[in-house]
């Protein structure tokens, strides 16, 4: 089992739909002995609803309270890793959270490689319009600078490879010290 810092007790995923926050995260948690919760999940189980219908129903404003509650309490939690929705950094009161409770990980790709991986996905209420690949370019240039500023590490992903996006961030987080040995 890795040894982490008391900081990196509780790391989060950042970055755009579709990079692979859910995917990387579950391994990634489960290579460091963290708890895994996916933001976007705890909201719909509470909500009883699809993010989808939220945003029907609330319009994105509703969806983005809902939010920031659940941001509020997960990362007070210890021992966990938490993947964000792709919007989280909008707003400025959870860009304080994520950067005062624990490492923040910023996984970022190519729009070509966020289409590919969002092509089929019918569960993502911004994506439903006729040009995905124009909506993931204005919402990389909206969000990309508030994932930066808020990133202690950042992970530029190549190919849609979960595990070479795991061993990527792991070497990452250990080169920033956060990791600081293993067996």
């Amino acid at each position: 089992m890795r040894r982490l810092t008391t900081k990196a007790d509780r790391i989060f995923l950042v970055g755009p739909m579709g990079v692979g926050k859910t995917t990387v995260g579950k391994l990634l948690a489960e290579e460091l002995g963290l708890a895994f919760i996916d933001c976007d999940q705890v909201i719909e189980d509470r909500a009883g609803a699809s993010i989808a219908w939220i945003f029907d129903m609330e319009g994105e404003a509703g969806f983005r309270d809902r939010e920031t509650r659940v941001l509020e309490e997960l990362t007070n939690r210890a021992g966990v890793l938490l993947a964000t929705g792709g919007g989280v950094v909008t707003r400025a009161s959870n860009r304080t959270y994520l950067r005062r409770h624990g490492v923040v990980v910023y996984l970022n790709a190519s729009v070509e490689l966020l289409v590919e991986r969002t092509a089929k996905d019918k569960r993502r209420p911004l994506l439903q319009q006729a040009d995905p690949a124009q909506i993931h370019a204005k919402l990389n240039k909206e969000r990309d600078p508030l994932y930066r500023q808020v990133a202690d590490v950042n992970i530029h992903l190549t190919t849609n490879n979960s595990k070479k996006a795991v061993e990527l961030t792991l070497q990452a987080l250990t080169d920033a010290g956060y990791i600081l040995d293993h067996d």
